[in-house]
């Protein structure tokens, strides 16, 4: 199966908004392919607000999230891959989801494509569902 989390981070979003609240998105920004500004991240992390009217040309796809923001009044291209993102959530209560940090991937080539595997074999472990307030 695809990952949920391109349609959870749209679904928490169209939520946010339709409260009158704030979207923010917290990005990993070492993950690779993210583009930025420099000189905003800490810590290898940084909050952007996603509004409706703090960003031009919002695209919410299953990969990425790409938009145009600014930055002390320059404009940027901003593009956040999906494992970027650690967590969605509303500025005013914080109230939103915060996801695992994914993997990053290898370099240089695409990820193994473990849906070939003809094994049959299921993966190993417990399930497991984590309660988010």
């Amino acid at each position: 199966m695809t990952s949920n989390r391109p349609y959870l981070i749209r679904a928490l979003y169209q939520w946010i908004v339709d409260n009158d609240c704030t979207p923010h998105l917290l990005v990993n920004t070492g993950y690779p392919k993210v583009q930025v500004p420099e000189g905003y991240a800490q810590n290898d992390q940084m909050v952007l607000n996603v509004s409706p009217n703090a960003v031009r040309q919002l695209e919410m796809g299953n990969e990425e999230i790409s938009f145009d923001g600014r930055f002390s009044g320059v404009v940027h291209q901003i593009l956040v891959p999906m494992g970027a993102i650690l967590a969605i959530y509303a500025r005013e209560n914080g109230k939103g989801m915060v996801f695992e940090a994914e993997p990053i991937p290898p370099q240089g080539g695409d990820e193994p494509d473990e849906g070939n595997n003809n094994s049959g074999s299921r993966p190993s472990g417990r399930p497991s569902l984590k309660v988010v307030k």
